[in-house]
C-alpha cells in the first residue's frame, strides 16, 4: 500500500509565506491580524516538525536561510496561483489590483492622485499595501510595485517611473532665526538633516565645490516621510525630494535657498511579474500609471 499523504499545515506555510515576503514577524502579524507571537510560534512548529531553520534571526530583523528562502517561492507562486484563479472565477465585473508603494511615493505622489484614479478606471478596485524594498521576485507580493533603484530586479519586469533631483530646502522662520542662507558655507550654522546616511549631502556639497564644508549640527533620520517633517517644523536643513515638496514650497513654507539640484542615479521604477501586464485590469493600471508619471 502507498504511504498516506501527510498533512500539510497550511495555516503555518501562509503565515511562513506573510514573513518571509516581508522580512518581519510584526509586519507578518499586521497583515494576518494574529500576535506577533503567533507568528513566531507557528513558524518554529514548521522548523521543527522539517528539522531545518527557515530563517535567522538578529536583534531587530529577520533573514532567509538557504531553505527558507526555496520554500518561500515556492510558496509565493502557490499563492499567487490560488489567488489568481479565485479572481478570475469572481462573479463580480469589479477588479482588484494591488499596488505596493514605499512611504514617500504612497503619501507624496499617489494619494493625492486617488480621486482621480478612481474616476478614470471606476471598475478596478486599488489597494495600496506598504512595501519594504524589494530585491527579488520572491519579495514581490502585490500585482504591481512602485520601488527606488537602478532598473535591475532579479525575476521582474521594471519601467521606469519617475526621476528625482535633491536641493535643500529649509523652515522659513528656521532661516530668519539663523541669518540667512545666501551661501553654501552658511550652512555651518544650520541643523543639517540627513536622510539615513551622508551620503546625498556629500554629493550636493560636492557639486558646489564645499566637500570639505565642516557642519556642526547633524541629526540622521531613516523614514524619508520623518526627515520631511522634521524640515517642516523648523529642525534643519534637509534635501528636499522634487517634485514631492513641490506643494509645501509654492505655499512659502519651505524656502529653497540654492537652485542647483543633485540627480541621483537612482529612479523610482514601476515593478511587474512577467505576465501579469496581460491581464487586462493590471495592464490598465500600469499604463494609467505611467501616464500620469508623464504628465507630471
Amino acid at each position: 500500500m502507498g504511504r498516506t499523504p501527510r498533512k500539510l499545515p497550511l495555516t503555518a506555510l501562509r503565515t511562513f509565506e506573510v514573513a518571509a515576503r516581508r522580512l518581519s514577524f510584526k509586519d507578518a502579524a499586521d497583515e494576518l491580524c494574529v500576535s506577533a507571537t503567533t507568528v513566531s510560534n507557528q513558524i518554529r512548529e514548521l522548523e521543527r516538525d522539517w528539522r531545518c531553520q527557515l530563517f535567522i534571526r538578529k536583534t531587530r530583523s529577520v533573514v532567509l536561510t538557504d531553505e527558507g528562502r526555496s520554500l518561500s517561492r515556492v510558496l509565493t507562486k502557490a499563492f499567487d496561483d490560488i489567488r489568481a484563479e479565485i479572481e478570475m472565477r469572481g462573479q463580480s465585473t469589479r477588479k482588484t489590483v494591488t499596488l505596493a508603494v514605499g512611504p514617500i511615493f504612497g503619501t507624496r505622489w499617489m494619494v493625492p492622485r486617488l480621486a482621480r484614479f478612481r474616476r478614470d478606471l471606476p471598475n478596478i478596485d486599488l489597494i495600496l499595501q506598504d512595501s519594504p524594498r524589494i530585491t527579488d521576485a520572491v519579495m514581490m507580493g502585490a500585482h504591481l510595485a512602485v520601488d527606488w533603484g537602478e532598473g535591475n530586479w532579479a525575476g521582474l519586469d521594471s519601467m521606469h517611473l519617475l526621476d528625482i533631483t535633491y536641493a535643500p530646502v529649509v523652515n522659513e522662520a528656521l532661516l530668519a532665526e539663523r541669518g540667512g542662507l545666501s551661501r553654501v558655507e552658511d550652512l555651518a550654522k544650520y541643523p543639517v538633516i540627513h536622510q539615513r546616511d551622508r551620503s546625498e549631502w556629500a554629493a550636493w556639497l560636492g557639486m558646489m565645490g564645499c566637500s570639505g564644508l565642516e557642519l556642526k549640527e547633524e541629526i540622521i533620520i531613516t523614514d524619508t516621510n520623518t526627515v520631511m517633517q522634521a524640515a517642516l517644523e523648523g529642525q534643519g536643513v534637509s534635501l528636499g525630494i522634487f517634485p514631492f515638496v513641490n506643494r509645501e514650497l509654492n505655499s512659502g513654507v519651505l524656502i529653497k535657498p540654492f537652485d542647483v539640484e543633485l540627480k541621483p542615479k537612482r529612479s523610482f521604477y514601476l515593478l511587474a511579474k512577467p505576465g501579469s501586464e496581460r491581464t487586462a485590469e493590471v495592464s490598465s493600471v500600469i499604463k494609467w500609471l505611467l501616464d500620469q508619471a508623464g504628465a507630471s
